[in-house]
């Protein structure tokens, strides 16, 4: 059975900078984010970008947007609403695990963040880049 040390395992293999917050729970430090979390949930590994707070305005579009960039856009994972936040998330079994799989996870949500960035923009609530941290992360 994989544990917490294969996934740490693996953040070292692909030579991504991270701090462990606690146990099965790692914060990624990579360019154009500064909030994927990788955590373990019991048999799952959880991949968590938050990509922008939730605007006032004209959130039907942004929900349109949403789910067409969910169809067209991601490999892995989705696009989803957490709280105050829109969010990219994937789940993997921790069991089944591999190298490939968890970097192709981490790529896809790497990659979703800067092509859709021109797209989210529009509602940024803040102004700022998708995937940059903000006061309610």
């Amino acid at each position: 059975m994989k544990t917490a040390e294969d996934v740490e395992s693996y953040l070292l293999r692909i030579g991504v900078t991270y701090e462990q917050l606690k146990p099965g729970i790692w914060l990624l430090k990579m360019d154009g984010t500064d909030n994927f979390v990788i955590s373990i949930a019991g048999p799952v590994v959880v991949f968590r970008v938050k990509v922008m707070d939730l605007p006032r305005n004209d959130r039907e579009g942004l929900f349109l947007t949403l789910l067409s960039l969910n169809t067209s856009e991601m490999v892995h994972g989705a696009f989803g609403l957490e709280s105050d936040a829109v969010v990219i998330v994937h789940a993997l079994e921790l069991e089944n695990l591999d190298l490939n799989e968890f970097q192709a996870v981490i790529d896809d949500i790497s990659m979703a963040i800067s092509k859709q960035y021109p797209v989210l923009a529009h509602w940024s609530a803040r102004g700022g880049a998708p995937g940059a941290a903000t006061a309610h992360t």
